[in-house]
């Protein structure tokens, strides 16, 4: 039978997860159709994320310990990487699961997720794997690795749709940066920085989220104001442009005898932001949204979501009520 993918593309889900449940527990599948789908459910995570140093991907792998407490858990590094993810793959096939969730810990939701669903073969659009030889010419000509093919597998995937932006477990994540610098917060005011994407459009959603996130933190600390800005590290010209923005707000707190206090929207570490603000007066701690156990909550509740819908999804095509 024809293997069958959710990858919903609503931002809340729990009506949805809702309507599947009631779903599974009224339509009948025939028996005829539903004998192959009638195995044990067995239920896996896959983390996607950035990676990087290794104090980058311990962080992460601390983050994820309870999560590995109550499901066999697997992480692909890279941006959207088929080699990482296949790897990530062949071991959760290991494992028994036949059920993924793929839990993508991205500042946005936007990002690579197209091209997530295709490699995972939930979307059309990624090529057949390159034969070994032309695999090995290719990841040669990469910076980093960035392999683009369908994967070949009979696991069903749940892919998460919302990025941290989205998360309101971030919220406090914020606040409690901002807390930990502030000593005089009617004469502070707060810099968020995120890496931020090539497109405009996508760039202003990028913003609009992340300044949601600091709502918070502006509510509870009294700062004079928090700013947030993206690098668009990745684009030279739109990132001279960021810089140069970024750079004259530090610069007109400081004439006006205000202290910037410089907190990274982004998984771990401050990133080059260091080298932007050179010579400037801020305070930061170098810290990213790692290490904070929230970020590991909403890690474990995007899991659990995926659980859900899996669930929902197997029961409905077994025929199970």
């Amino acid at each position: 039978m024809e293997k069958e993918q959710f990858a919903m593309k609503s931002i809340r889900r729990l009506p949805i997860l809702a309507a599947l449940f009631t779903l599974a527990s009224c339509v009948a599948i025939p028996v005829a159709e539903s004998d192959n789908l009638a195995d044990e459910f067995n239920f896996g995570v896959m983390v996607m994320a950035h990676g990087g140093s290794d104090e980058w991907n311990a962080h992460l792998a601390e983050a994820i310990e309870p999560l590995q407490e109550r499901y066999p858990v697997e992480m692909a590094l890279g941006m959207a990487d088929a080699g990482s993810i296949e790897d990530a793959i062949r071991r959760l096939e290991s494992r028994g699961v036949n059920h993924v969730g793929v839990v993508r810990v991205f500042v946005s939701g936007e990002s690579w997720y197209d091209r997530t669903l295709q490699i995972l073969g939930v979307q059309d659009g990624a090529p057949p794997r390159p034969d070994p030889e032309r695999l090995e010419e290719i990841r040669a000509e990469m910076r980093m690795p960035m392999g683009f093919w369908k994967v070949d597998t009979e696991l069903a995937f749940h892919v998460s749709v919302d990025g941290l932006a989205d998360a309101g477990e971030i919220d406090e994540v914020i606040t409690s940066r901002v807390r930990g610098l502030s000593s005089d917060p009617a004469n502070e005011v707060a810099v968020v920085i995120a890496h931020g994407p090539g497109d405009d459009d996508e760039n202003r959603r990028w913003l609009e989220k992340i300044s949601e996130r600091t709502g918070n933190a502006g509510e509870q600390l009294g700062l004079r104001e928090i700013r947030v800005f993206t690098l668009r590290e990745d684009w030279p010209e739109k990132r001279n442009e960021a810089e140069q923005e970024i750079r004259s707000y530090v610069e007109q707190a400081n004439s006006q005898g205000l202290t910037p206090i410089v907190v990274p929207f982004r998984l771990q570490g401050f990133g080059p932001y260091e080298r932007v603000l050179d010579e400037l007066d801020y305070r930061a701690d170098g810290l990213g949204l790692l290490p904070h156990e929230n970020v590991g909550l909403w890690i474990s509740s995007q899991a659990d979501l995926m659980e859900a819908e899996a669930l929902a999804h197997h029961q409905y095509m077994a025929g199970i009520p």
